[in-house]
């Protein structure tokens, strides 16, 4: 993992703290949605993210949504290891785990040593 691809999921992180706090839960969730597409190189990250946007989803009483994040804190090792973990993916319950989704222009760039690495549509373990 690149140092850069760990500075922009903190980064991301870091905005959803702010978002949060300012009370612009849109903003909040857009943040994690972010770090989620970002952070599924790394497990570790990714696991990290859903645990924040499980928390999130709890705070907010949006139990739709914890539930789906927990469904995925348990997929998220089984994608790593089978290497398919589908590239732009938001991570939130509204879309499927499964869905390859586009990937922000401003986000590629900060992913192309990993994307580059991956099967066409998935993105592969970092």
């Amino acid at each position: 993992m690149t140092g850069s691809l760990r500075a922009s999921v903190d980064f991301e992180r870091a905005r959803h703290r702010e978002a949060r706090q300012a009370g612009d839960d849109a903003s909040a969730w857009r943040a994690l949605e972010r770090a989620h597409v970002l952070s599924q190189a790394v497990l570790s990250l990714h696991i990290a993210v859903h645990a924040d946007m499980f928390r999130y989803a709890i705070a907010r009483r949006e139990w739709h949504e914890a539930a789906g994040q927990l469904l995925r804190l348990a997929l998220a090792p089984i994608g790593h290891v089978s290497g398919r973990t589908p590239a732009g993916n938001i991570g939130r319950a509204r879309v499927s785990a499964f869905a390859v989704m586009p990937i922000p222009d401003d986000l590629a760039r900060t992913m192309e040593p990993v994307t580059d690495r991956a099967d066409p549509g998935l993105q592969g373990r970092g």
